[in-house]
C-alpha cells in the first residue's frame, strides 16, 4: 500500500539534513548474515544499534514486516541514526543530552499497557501490543524541532492518532485529550526527586490530536523505538515543539478542560500549552527565528531559518483560525 498524495510542506533536497549511510541493507544483510533472517532486519537492526536484547519472539516483529510506504518527507535526508539515538531530552534518565541512551536500557518496555480514561465510550486498560496489532504501521518522515532551537530529520513508524483514539469513542464532551508518561522511579532514576512534579504531562486539544500529521509513533529507522527516544510508544506532532511529543505514553484521558502539563506549570511564561513551532515568537531567553540542524558542526553550525508551525502550516493552520498565536503560545 502506498499513499499518494504528497504534502505541499515536504522540503527539497537542499532543506534536508545530510546522511552518508540510512538503513543500507545490502550491507546489513552482508554483515549480519542468517541472523537478519530470523529476527528481520528492523528488529535485528535495533537490537545492533541501541544495545537492547530482543526477545526470542518480539510482539511487533509481523507489524513491521508490513509498514506502508507514505510521501511524509520523502524527500528529506533523515539524521544519521546514531545523532537521533544519542542525542535527547528525556529527563526521566538524566538532564544532559548523552544521559538517555546511557541510562535509559533499565526501562522495561514489555509488557506495556495504556490505560484510557475519560470521556468516551471504550475505556479501560489495553495492551500496547493488541493496539498495534489492529492497525497497518506507517513510516512517516518529518522534521523535529525542539524548543531549544534544535532540530533532527526523523523517519518515524507508527499509527495515526487519530485512528487510535476513534477506537475508544470520545464522547461530545471530550475537548482536550491528555496524555501520562510512565511514573516507575526504579527504571527512571531521575524521578527520584529533583523540580519536576512526576510523571511528566502533556496534552492536545482534541482537534488537534485528530489532525492527521499526528502520530502514535512505536519505532523509527525501520524498526522499534529505542528505550532513550521514547519507547515502546510516544507522540509525534510534528508542528509544535519536541516536548509536546510525550515519551513512553501509559495513560490517555478524554477530559472537558484544557488539561495541566508539565512544562505549562513549572514555567507557564516559556512554554505555553499549544507550543506551536513560530518563528515570530520569542523564547524569553533566545530567538526562535533560526535553528540548528543536527547533525552540525561547532566551528560551522547548520543553521537554518525556522519555519511556521516547523514548515506544516498548510495542513494545520486551519486549527487556529481567529487565535493570537503570540498569546497562546
Amino acid at each position: 500500500m502506498l499513499i499518494k498524495h504528497k504534502k505541499r510542506s515536504d522540503c527539497s533536497e537542499n532543506e534536508v539534513t545530510d546522511q552518508s549511510v540510512y538503513l543500507n541493507r545490502r550491507q546489513f544483510m552482508k554483515v549480519t548474515g542468517g541472523t537478519a533472517l530470523g529476527l528481520g532486519f528492523g528488529n535485528a537492526f535495533a537490537a545492533l544499534q541501541s544495545g537492547n536484547p530482543l526477545s526470542p519472539a518480539q510482539p511487533l516483529q509481523a507489524a513491521f514486516d508490513r509498514v506502508i510506504e507514505t510521501p511524509y518527507g520523502k524527500d528529506e535526508t533523515p539524521a544519521p541514526y546514531d545523532v537521533t539515538s544519542s542525542y535527547n531530552n528525556f529527563y526521566e534518565f538524566g538532564y544532559g543530552k548523552g544521559d538517555p541512551a546511557k541510562r535509559a536500557g533499565s526501562l522495561e518496555t514489555r509488557p506495556w499497557t495504556i490505560t484510557v480514561e475519560g470521556e468516551a465510550d471504550v475505556t479501560g486498560v489495553f495492551d500496547l501490543d493488541d493496539i498495534i496489532k489492529e492497525s497497518l504501521l506507517e513510516e512517516r518522515i518529518y522534521r523535529l524541532r525542539c524548543v531549544e532551537a534544535w532540530s533532527l530529520v526523523v523517519p518515524w513508524i507508527g499509527i495515526p492518532l487519530a485512528d487510535v483514539l476513534k477506537k475508544f469513542k470520545p464522547t461530545s464532551k471530550a475537548k482536550y485529550v491528555y496524555f501520562e508518561t510512565l511514573y516507575d522511579p526504579k527504571q527512571m532514576p531521575e524521578q527520584r526527586g529533583g523540580s519536576i512534579d512526576w510523571p511528566y504531562r502533556e496534552g492536545l486539544r482534541i482537534d488537534e490530536a485528530m489532525n492527521p500529521l499526528a502520530l502514535l509513533s512505536v519505532g523509527m529507522y525501520g524498526s522499534v523505538l529505542p528505550n532513550q527516544n521514547g519507547a515502546p510508544v510516544r507522540l509525534v506532532v510534528p508542528w509544535k515543539y519536541g516536548f509536546k511529543s510525550i515519551k513512553s505514553i501509559v495513560k490517555i484521558r478524554f477530559v472537558e478542560s484544557m488539561p495541566i502539563t508539565t512544562w505549562s506549570t513549572l514555567a507557564p511564561n516559556e512554554y505555553g500549552f499549544y507550543a506551536n513551532v513560530n518563528p515570530e515568537v520569542d523564547h524569553p531567553r533566545w530567538s526562535q527565528k533560526e535553528e540548528r540542524r543536527l547533525p552540525s558542526g561547532v566551528l560551522f553550525p547548520n543553521v537554518i531559518e525556522t519555519q511556521m508551525f516547523n514548515g506544516y502550516a498548510d495542513e494545520v493552520v486551519s486549527l487556529y483560525a481567529g487565535m493570537d498565536l503570540k498569546r497562546n503560545y
